[in-house]
């Protein structure tokens, strides 16, 4: 007999990639009945999958009329960054006093080690990969799993406007010098232990501001309603 679980974890990992994607356009109704025929799967396990996604953020839900995707707004998109800010400062600051200091250094051999391919003219997915890595581990050495688990849900969250954001930004700029140096004086002020230091040189390196916020979902849509040829 088949998994009942399994068959679940199957349909979230198949639909929780088309919703952080924005393969469901931003506001527009799910249709369950599509999805259960495309999927072969009845609408029960279909449901459970959407509603996981709605409590992670991904997709609404309105009584009587089913679920939707989640907008796509400056308004959310700022308050996506406000959130992460707001967890990975803390994050720092206790790794300024968690953190050993091999650890520190095994970060900074790891941005050594990337630093050759880390650079303007790598794809933008790998650029969006080795830096969320980085957040990520900087973020784990708070010792402090549940920030971990909040910190991969908003990159999930707002990875698909991050990844344009990245294009358009090199579109505009062209070659750059050391794209590692902000991660470089983050690691360097954990290193000396100073955890309002580190927490506000992190929070300038990631604050996003409305004007840019609404620039980047400009953009977004621009992709998502006149997709690249």
């Amino acid at each position: 007999m088949a998994n009942p679980d399994s068959n679940v974890d199957r349909l979230y990992q198949a639909l929780h990639s088309r919703a952080a994607e924005f393969a469901f356009k931003p506001g527009a109704r799910i249709n369950e009945s599509a999805l259960a025929a495309e999927l072969d799967a009845s609408r029960t396990p279909i449901r459970e999958a959407l509603n996981r996604l709605v409590a992670e953020g991904f997709l609404t839900f309105q009584s009587g009329r089913g679920f939707f995707c989640r907008p796509l707004s400056p308004d959310l998109i700022l308050e996506l960054y406000e959130a992460r800010i707001a967890i990975e400062c803390e994050a720092v600051r206790l790794a300024c006093q968690r953190a050993s200091d091999a650890q520190i250094a095994e970060l900074a051999e790891e941005l050594d080690r990337i630093a050759p391919d880390y650079h303007a003219d790598a794809e933008i997915d790998d650029l969006l990969a080795m830096d969320e890595a980085f957040h990520r581990q900087l973020a784990g050495l708070s010792g402090n799993a549940e920030i971990l688990r909040l910190l991969d849900n908003l990159a999930d969250r707002i990875r698909y406007v991050r990844r344009i954001d990245l294009r358009s930004l090199r579109a505009r700029s062209g070659p750059r010098g050391d794209m590692l140096a902000a991660h470089r004086g983050i690691l360097e002020v954990v290193a000396l232990r100073k955890p309002e230091k580190a927490a506000r040189a992190l929070r300038s390196h990631i604050e996003r501001r409305q004007e840019e916020a609404t620039e980047a979902v400009r953009a977004a849509f621009a992709q998502l309603y006149v997709p690249e040829m």
